[in-house]
């Protein structure tokens, strides 16, 4: 069963196909960006339940990029202890960590902090005083992400994804529902995000995996579909070598969500870049898991909800598919009679 195979990518050798995204804890408490308590133990349980490949949650490439006040950073020096003792925990407990890197822009809920974003269009008409980016608050964004960057790295982190998805900057200016800027930036809606990837080179070394989570559809008339993607992934400064796949949350969209109603556009972008792509959206059903794996669909399989519910959701999964030999030694006794 591919569930349970290894897989190679670039520097990641994951020893299976189950991976947890990165979901948001708004667990800084003293909102200083910094790694705490809960992190390592949540994070750490999910290693222990012998997920492959963990993405630790978006964090903010500058104070006011951060999605909450209670985000992790990494915009300066001092949160990269934290992160470190972080990356090592992940990996110490079996898992590849890797992190999520992010600038909310128009969707920031920071406080007493400018609200920045590529034009000056409200997110589902909330009642902030939004800022139209200009040239200097686009370069230092670019700066901060490249700087992150080599901070991850330097914190020992395996891989790097860009959140390219969900209504954040990335996205923003690649929408023309959310940038109608008539500069060079409106011209060519994918020109923050090449010079976003341009800055990461920099400081990311090549022989690490660097991947980008991309909203494939903003499911609404006008806005991203995948052949954009398509088309922006093969026109980069420097290769994805990975795609993570989901799609929406711009703004409001009439989107008709089931279990795994995602899975057609993995494989569009699959098919379109010959690139291998995170599946996501509902894959908690253990059949549906496995038949998207085995036909294609995607090459790794992303649990969000489903790893929040059981962070043992793999060691679950194998014990139906009959694999042994992945239940850690502090654990067999609760599963000699099954495994």
């Amino acid at each position: 069963m591919k569930a349970f195979e290894p897989l190679v990518i670039r520097n990641l050798k994951l020893k299976n196909r189950l991976v947890m995204p990165p979901m948001c804890m708004y667990s800084c408490d003293r909102q200083d960006g910094r790694v705490g308590h809960f992190h390592l133990a949540h994070y750490g349980a999910r290693a222990i339940g012998q997920v492959g490949l963990i993405i630790v949650e978006a964090t903010g490439v500058t104070p006011e990029g951060r999605i909450t006040d209670q985000c992790l950073g990494l915009w300066e020096e001092g949160q990269v202890a934290g992160m470190r003792e972080l990356a090592l925990h992940i990996k110490a407990l079996g898992a590849v960590p890797a992190l999520q890197l992010i600038h909310a822009g128009r969707k920031s809920q920071t406080r007493g902090l400018r609200h920045l974003a590529p034009s000056a269009i409200p997110y589902n008409n909330h009642p902030v005083d939004y800022e139209e980016m200009r040239q200097a608050d686009i370069d230092a964004v670019v700066a901060g992400f490249g700087q992150a960057a080599r901070r991850a790295h330097e914190a020992g982190f395996e891989g790097l994804e860009l959140h390219g998805a969900h209504g954040y900057l990335i996205h923003q200016f690649l929408s023309p529902l959310s940038n109608r800027r008539q500069d060079a930036y409106g011209q060519d809606r994918a020109l923050f995000l090449q010079q976003v990837v341009a800055a990461v080179d920099q400081h990311w070394p090549r022989e690490k995996a660097l991947w980008i989570r991309i909203s494939a559809t903003d499911w609404l008339e006008g806005g991203v579909t995948p052949a954009d993607w398509v088309c922006w992934l093969q026109d980069l400064p420097r290769g994805m070598d990975l795609v993570h796949v989901s799609s929406g949350g711009l703004q409001r969209a009439p989107v008709h969500v089931y279990p795994g109603y995602m899975l057609p556009l993995a494989r569009q972008i699959k098919e379109g870049t010959g690139l291998p792509v995170i599946g996501v959206g509902h894959l908690d059903e253990d059949q549906l898991l496995i038949n998207a794996l085995e036909n294609g669909s995607c090459d790794l399989v992303a649990l969000g909800r489903e790893l929040l519910r059981q962070p043992n959701k793999a060691l679950a999964l194998a014990r139906r598919l009959g694999q042994t030999g992945l239940v850690p030694a502090q654990y067999e006794r609760a599963y000699k009679e099954t495994l």
